[in-house]
């Protein structure tokens, strides 16, 4: 996987392909699928979510430039799977996931495989989480009309977000970069395909 299909397409970020080669995708998809973990789709984890194909992971966070003192959130976690990435490159990793389902499946799965430097949270990730920001970096793992205005105002000054914004089914992914003196500047990374971004400042 790491060999053919991120490095193939691209990824160069050293400290990234190891985090890739340490985190087993498999224990973040169903069991049913869990033979098709390494394969080059995104599979589904239950209602109605699914989690991305590896290179998209690889894509969106290598464009977050992380360090390792960065403090991090994830909107949309899904099944854990880039927070578990993330947390192998920064400090800290805030992670909300709207599906209560979802959100307490990934919490286990993440407290069992002893990635200890996640707080994972069940709640509205468009609104992103206050109590906790200012934030190095933020990872936005659905598509959303437009992006968040809370998710700006909680991006530290030189702060990264990477998000898909678009249609329900066809984005362009974002990378957004907030100056020292609160202007946002946009990079068009080009065009993906996410789950629908629902929340107040996401799709109704």
């Amino acid at each position: 996987m790491v060999e053919q299909q991120v490095i193939g397409r691209g990824i160069r970020d050293e400290r990234l392909l190891t985090a890739f080669r340490e985190v087993p995708r498999e224990a973040f998809v169903d069991e049913s699928v869990a033979d098709l973990a390494y394969d080059d789709s995104p599979l589904p984890i239950g209602e109605g979510q699914t989690i991305s194909q590896p290179y998209v992971v690889a894509l969106m966070i290598e464009a977050l430039g992380m360090r390792p003192e960065d403090r991090v959130l994830e909107v949309g976690a899904g099944s854990g799977y880039a927070a578990a990435i993330l947390s192998r490159l920064a400090e800290r990793v805030y992670a909300i996931e709207r599906q209560p389902a979802l959100a307490l499946a990934a919490r286990d799965r993440l407290t069992r495989l002893g990635y200890d430097n996640v707080d994972l949270r069940t709640g509205d990730g468009t609104l992103g989480l206050p109590e906790a920001a200012p934030f190095d970096a933020i990872l936005v793992s659905a598509g959303g009309p437009g992006i968040p205005g809370p998710l700006i105002d909680q991006l530290a000054p030189g702060g990264r977000l990477v998000i898909p914004v678009g249609k329900a089914r066809e984005q362009r992914l974002l990378r957004i970069t907030k100056s020292g003196d609160g202007r946002a500047y946009q990079q068009d990374l080009g065009p993906v395909t996410f789950v629908p971004l629902v929340g107040d400042a996401g799709w109704r």
